[in-house]
């Protein structure tokens, strides 16, 4: 059964629809989305076949996804799943969804180890297994492992472990109480834990605050460093000789991360800012001994 509505209007009735609660850029996006999620089209094939017509069903089913976006609803929630360093993962509310910054973040560690081979890897706080994966696939045969409290968080990263074909050893430990390995196993310790302070959540978004997971978001304003402190401490021992460590970071926060990591005992401490020029990411390399 069709309707009398043709594709191009059925575009511009979802777009109007959304250019009420969002800017044009972001309606026109999410427009896309809809449009490849419910037809499977192209913005191509969305001008070719401008005139065709669409059916009931489908204009039910984007009136339902349109009426969810508008109570700022993640749409990456919505359809379940988010693209991440040219990968499709799966997304659902146990779980971040990943940012563009994080994709950096792998692009720095990806091009400064690429040409190594069997780099061993631990990724804390890793909610949808994003990093994790996305090093399974650009590094050369490494040896991954991924740390996470949440339950429900690490089934999702298994999942897209699993559909992209990679192996990564997930554990469900609290990162507030690791135990510290006897000796170095680690060539590369990441980490993009909580570190929004409560006192921000007055600038954020509600698609952010009412969707996201609180847990994988915010970090009391008295203990802002509360993830880094244990992950660091940790990662000095755990860290072979040369290894090297990458947080991304609160930019409020990098000169007190900074000083943290000297004083526990790192070298080479830098930040890089992030596309948009912000200290997203800090990094820093193991002492060259182990006590």
């Amino acid at each position: 059964m069709t309707s009398d509505i043709k594709l191009k209007d059925f575009i511009a009735g979802v777009k109007q629809r959304l250019s009420a609660a969002y800017p044009a850029g972001e309606a026109d996006a999410m427009t896309r989305v809809i449009v490849e999620e419910l037809l499977h089209y192209t913005p191509v094939d969305a001008v070719l076949k401008s005139d065709e017509p669409v059916s009931g069903y489908i204009s039910g089913r984007a009136d339902e996804v349109v009426s969810r976006l508008l109570g700022h609803e993640p749409i990456q929630y919505i359809f379940g799943k988010a693209s991440f360093c040219g990968l499709q993962l799966k997304v659902t509310p146990a779980v971040l969804i990943p940012r563009p910054e994080t994709a950096e973040l792998v692009d720095i560690i990806v091009k400064e180890w690429g040409d190594r081979t069997d780099v061993r890897v631990m990724d804390f706080c890793t909610g949808s297994g994003c990093i994790a994966v996305a090093l399974a696939r650009g590094l050369k045969f490494p040896v991954i492992d991924a740390v996470d409290i949440s339950g429900d968080a690490l089934a999702v990263a298994r999942e897209n472990a699993a559909s992209l074909n990679v192996k990564v050893n997930f554990i469900q430990e609290d990162v507030l109480s690791l135990d510290v390995p006897s000796s170095p196993e680690y060539d590369i310790i990441v980490s993009n834990p909580p570190y929004i302070t409560e006192r921000e959540r007055g600038g954020m978004e509600a698609n952010v605050l009412d969707h996201e997971p609180a847990i994988a978001l915010f970090v009391p304003d008295s203990d802002p460093l509360r993830f880094y402190t244990p992950i660091a401490g940790y990662a000095v021992k755990a860290l072979k000789a040369g290894g090297r460590l990458y947080f991304e970071i609160n930019p409020d926060y990098v000169d007190e991360i900074i000083a943290m990591l000297v004083k526990t005992g790192f070298r080479d401490v830098t930040s890089q800012a992030d596309m948009y020029g912000r200290q997203r990411f800090v990094t820093a390399v193991s002492p060259l001994d182990h006590d």
